[in-house]
């Protein structure tokens, strides 16, 4: 097996694991930890800490040092030197919500499993060109929906997904039903409210309520 399939087995493994993985924007460090606990206690396993804050490394970085039933992956990585901070820090995957010809680069010359952003076939195209072949369906809801996701199925049936944007409780049932689906993305597992406010058990009981209903389906 080449590196880029052990690749992306490796993460199709880690997603099909999660089902669900929650979106974390997180802007204080000290929230990190109490977050992921709440998360890992409602049987989400699974995270994606995004780059979209100055604290976010510092908090991916906790996260992976205090909390090890947590499976910690890094989000919003724009360029090569996101993924290298990524690699650096031990986060055990990484997702970006597009894909540069750099960025395409370096994360095919990296061991790391990846799942590049797409929304359109030339872009699927210019990523399976470098190797990827599970990549991340972004804006998945306003880039045509699940409708769009089945139409890229008919001349790319060997990719696989996971899309994110606009998907949450109420819809992520009929995502995850499609062949072609092995995980969806979403922050509404841990609304930014809650995270402010410290309200860790209700998102445990959210997390333990979509589990539950996700394993009934």
């Amino acid at each position: 097996m080449s590196v880029a399939a052990r690749r992306d087995e490796a993460l199709a493994a880690i997603f099909a694991s999660a089902k669900v993985i929650p979106v974390l924007t997180i802007e204080r460090v000290a929230d990190a930890v109490p977050l992921a606990r709440a998360l890992v206690a409602g049987g989400v396993r699974v995270l994606e800490v995004t780059l979209r804050t100055p604290v976010a490394v510092d908090a991916a970085t906790a996260i992976i040092a205090e909390v090890p039933d947590a499976v910690v992956g890094i989000g919003t990585i724009l360029n090569p030197d996101d993924l290298a901070r990524t690699e650096t820090l031990g986060a055990r995957f990484g997702i970006s919500p597009g894909a540069t010809p750099d960025l395409l680069e370096a994360a095919a010359a990296s061991h790391l499993p990846f799942a590049p952003g797409i929304a359109t076939a030339s872009e699927l195209m210019t990523v399976l060109a470098h190797g990827f072949q599970l990549a991340k369906f972004f804006p998945a809801e306003q880039s045509g929906g699940i409708k769009a996701l089945r139409a890229l199925a008919g001349p790319f049936p060997q990719v696989r997904f996971c899309p994110t944007g606009g998907i949450g409780e109420a819809n992520a049932p009929a995502w995850l039903a499609e062949p072609n689906v092995v995980a969806v993305g979403g922050s509404w597992l841990c609304p930014a409210p809650d995270i402010r406010a410290g309200n860790w058990a209700g998102i445990t009981a959210m997390c333990q309520r979509t589990m539950k209903m996700l394993q009934s389906r």
